[in-house]
């Protein structure tokens, strides 16, 4: 079967990169026969393009598949593994330290934090003055 290429997937070298750090299969049982390359592709064209599962080209392995190994990966933390393990490779590369040292809060986070705060005290005052509570 020839797979159709769209601008998501990976390319040889970004998978060599990514193929250690996707999970092996389970020993013993039936060995795997999906293609891994070709779910990490078809997972990549659903974020890219914002498709539903059920709208994933045929090229790549059924929906079902590719929704299974999504789930199961977030759900064993691997996308976490795969991005720290990528970023500090990236970083590494530039002369970076593997971790970063700062952290930015932008003021639009700030801002929002305050009005929620404000917002909360309010409603507990208004609260506090139906039920004839004096403050």
């Amino acid at each position: 079967m020839s797979q159709a290429s769209y601008p998501s997937d990976l390319s040889d070298a970004e998978w060599a990169l990514l193929e250690p750090l996707i999970p092996a299969p389970k020993s013993g049982g039936h060995p795997r026969t999906t293609d891994m390359r070709q779910v990490c592709n078809g997972i990549f064209y659903l974020l890219k393009t914002g498709c539903q599962w059920a709208y994933l080209p045929k090229d790549f392995p059924p929906s079902s598949t590719v929704y299974y190994y999504y789930r199961k990966w977030q759900r064993q933390g691997v996308w976490e593994e795969i991005n720290h393990a990528l970023r500090t490779r990236c970083r590494q590369s530039v002369g970076k330290s593997a971790e970063p040292s700062v952290l930015i809060a932008d003021s639009q986070s700030v801002k929002t934090t305050e009005k929620r705060a404000k917002s909360m005290a309010s409603m507990v005052v208004s609260r506090s003055k139906e039920d004839g509570e004096t403050c």
